[in-house]
Parts: structure tokens; C-alpha cells; sequence
């Protein structure tokens, strides 16, 4: 939904979709850059004065302008197509969520509403990213919300979701990094939400929560295809992000993600009483900073530990304000933040029964003289945060050691 042109072929792929007689529900994004020059709008009218509390409510109000406009004109233009279109936001379906401004969660979606809409025949055209509190508010739901938008819409009317994007499906790691990268045919839910989470562009991590949750089939294809010249789709290709049992071959590892929005967060001299780290962790839970990578080491003071932790970029300076300001309450020496730090993992559901999987990736990072500072892991992902200027080296390395180009 880039521009006007991109909304065109969009509303082509719609009509292709309304002509093979599928009932069609569209979410849409905002335009190109149109979200980040909204939140520039609501930074320029600067800080609250002392004693005010940040109006993220009105931020909300502002931000959800973009995708209304772009549902608008998607709607505009399939009705100048001849087709019976309408567009619905999001507090007239409604996509009810909590009241959490900014990064709201949807809580529901009745879909009878929209659903007898679309059984007389209408195209309904649904502004991503934005939902309504029960009281009224208008919410928005994080960066890459509209994907999450579409598959709680294709939840509420029990239908698969198709999501279009710039990508023409899920790759074994990112093309421009590795350019023997490989598109998956399917990838399971879990794979893909460790995929989300670490830094895989494609969904946000959220849609593919509630994919799992409710069961929907998310297909990720390329918004650049066309119909043809009798307005009839290429068969659909792209990913199928679908349940592990309908992948017959498991792969060992499917794909190799990146993450440079980290930051390293190390509180030195931390006082080794049994309460102190779930003391740090509470205060960080309380303000909503999510943390990722957790290590604790013995300090050089007796008595004392290091506690080191990860999380995003965008939270660190909000965590190390929190750490400074309860210094004295919690008990430790120095506070230490770098942000020049990338995490590097490996992920697929053939971890569960195949041994080795972690000697193949450390000896892959040593042959390359890769150091990890620290290290996840879960049933199926392993992830080490590392020095940010090995990032793609380590990419490269490990999609090679798994032989990934060959999948």
C-alpha cells in the first residue's frame, strides 16, 4: 500500500479474489512513510508540561489516521472498479482491545457484524493496526500491527488469511544477507513466531500468537503479482504458516534470523542476596520493558554478582533510567548499556529429536572467530548475542554449516 499506484494493484488482487466468488475481507496498512511522518507530527507538539502525564491516547487518535485514509482510498477505488465495496474501522466492527495506547492488545472481534456485510456481497475494506477500548478510545496496536489486525479479522470470520507483502514468502534467512537463501514452503507456527521474535521481518510476532491461538492459516505472498488479462491470480504460492502435524518432512533447522535492535544491559556489583535479580526483574516487568537473554556471573567483590540482560533497543534507555533510580534499593555498583550488540539464531522444530544442533553452531562461529557473550535457547531455537560488526559474517556462516541452500 505504498502509494497510489501500489493501492491500484492492490484493488486488482481484490477484484481477482471477488471474480473466482470468495467473499473477500481486506485489512490494510498505512501509505509509505506515512506512520513515521504521524508520529513526527505528535513529537513536534512537544512534551507535556510538568505534572501532565503523555497523552498517548491522542497519539493513538493521530497515528490510526494512516490506515484510515489508505482503507478510504482502497474502498474508493474498488467502487470506481465497479465492485461493491465499503470501508469499516476499527471501532464500528468492532476490533476491541485493552487500553494499552501505542501497543494495545486485541482482546476481540465479533464477526457478525462484518460477516453479514460480506454475505450480501460487499468487499470489506478494514484499517490495520487499530482497535477501540471498550469505553471508546481509539488503540493502536505496535509497528506491524496491521498484519495482527488481519488475522484476528480472519479469526472472527473463521476464513484463512492471506497476507501480501514485500517479500513473496518466508526465506531460510534474509536474501540480503545470504543470497543463497531459500523460500519455505511451510513453516510451522512456532517456527515462525521464534522467527518474529528474533528478527525476522515478514510478521509481526503477535499475528503469529493469534494464528496459533485461533488456528488460522496465514499464507505470505508478494503484493507484487498481477491477474492476468482475464482478471484471474497466478496459483498461490508464497509461505504457508500453518500447524506443525500438515509439515510432513522437519526440517533440522529451518532458518537463521538477526536482530539488531538489541541492547546489553550489565549491573555490576549486584548484591548476591536471593531476592536481588527478582527485585531488577519485577521493576522492569512493572514498567513494561520486556527482557530477552538473563546472565548472572560472580563479581571480582565477594558477595556480589554480575547481572547482565537483554533487551530491546528502543527500552533500553527507559530500563537504565529505572536501574539508576532504584540504585540504592536494589543494591549494586555500576550500571553498564551497550547497544553495539546483535543477536544471531537458529531456529526449526527437528531440534526436539536431533542431537548436535548447538556443536554445529558454536563450531561454525569459532571457525569464523565469532565470541558470544550470551545465550538462549528453547525446544526449538538457540540464539547467542554477539559483537553488532559480526552480525552478517555469523549469518552467512551458520545458513552454510546447516546447509540451508539446500533446502
Amino acid at each position: 500500500m505504498g502509494d497510489l499506484e501500489r493501492i491500484r494493484r492492490a484493488a486488482r488482487i481484490v477484484a481477482a479474489e471477488a471474480q473466482a466468488g470468495r467473499k473477500v475481507a481486506v485489512v490494510v496498512s498505512a501509505m509509505a512513510g506515512k506512520t513515521n511522518e504521524l508520529v513526527a507530527w505528535t513529537d513536534g507538539a512537544g512534551r507535556p508540561a510538568q505534572g501532565i502525564e503523555m497523552s498517548d491516547d491522542e497519539y493513538d487518535v493521530v497515528v490510526a489516521s494512516g490506515e484510515q485514509v489508505t482503507a478510504g482510498l482502497l474502498a474508493l477505488t474498488l467502487r470506481n472498479m465497479g465492485l461493491n465495496a465499503r470501508s469499516w474501522m476499527g471501532w464500528q466492527i468492532p476490533i476491541l482491545t485493552d487500553d494499552a495506547h501505542g501497543r494495545a492488545r486485541i482482546e476481540d472481534v465479533p464477526g457478525e457484524v462484518l460477516g453479514a456485510a460480506l454475505d450480501k456481497g460487499e468487499i470489506a475494506v478494514v484499517p490495520g493496526f487499530q482497535g477501540v477500548t471498550r469505553d471508546g478510545r481509539i488503540t493502536t496496536l505496535g509497528r506491524g500491527g496491521s498484519d495482527t489486525s488481519a488475522v484476528a479479522v480472519a479469526a472472527a470470520l473463521e476464513c484463512p488469511c492471506d497476507i501480501y507483502t514485500d517479500v513473496d514468502g518466508v526465506y531460510t534467512t534474509d536474501p540480503r544477507i545470504e543470497s543463497r537463501a531459500r523460500r519455505l514452503e511451510k513453516v510451522s507456527y512456532e517456527e515462525m513466531l521464534e522467527m518474529a521474535s528474533l528478527g525476522a521481518k515478514v510478521l509481526q510476532t503477535r499475528s503469529v500468537e493469534l494464528a496459533m491461538a485461533k488456528q488460522v492459516p496465514v499464507r505470505v505472498l508478494s503484493s507484487f503479482i498481477e491477474p492476468d488479462e482475464n482478471g484471474v491470480l497466478p496459483v498461490k504460492s508464497g509461505t504457508l504458516i500453518c500447524d506443525e502435524e500438515e509439515i510432513v518432512e522437519k526440517r533440522i533447522v529451518s532458518g537463521v534470523t538477526m536482530s539488531r535492535d538489541e541492547a546489553r544491559i550489565t549491573l555490576l556489583g549486584l548484591s548476591d542476596r536471593v531476592e536481588a535479580p527478582a527485585d531488577v526483574f519485577t521493576r522492569l516487568a512493572d514498567a513494561n520493558v520486556n527482557v530477552d537473554m538473563i546472565v548472572q556471573s560472580q563479581a571480582r567483590t565477594e558477595g556480589a554478582v554480575n547481572l547482565t540482560f537483554t533487551t530491546g533497543r528502543r527500552d533500553a534507555a527507559r530500563a537504565a533510567e529505572l536501574m539508576r533510580g532504584a540504585q540504592a534499593e536494589i543494591g549494586f555498583e555500576e550500571l553498564r548499556v551497550d547497544e553495539d550488540v546483535a543477536k544471531v539464531s537458529v531456529v526449526g522444530v527437528g531440534m526436539r529429536s536431533h542431537a548436535g544442533v548447538a556443536q554445529t553452531m558454536f563450531k561454525a562461529l569459532a571457525d569464523k572467530g565469532v565470541k558470544f557473550q550470551a545465550i538462549s535457547t528453547s525446544e526449538i531455537k538457540i540464539s547467542v548475542l554477539i559483537d553488532a560488526a559480526y552480525a552478517e559474517l555469523a549469518v552467512r556462516a551458520l545458513h552454510s554449516a546447516y546447509g540451508l541452500e539446500a533446502v
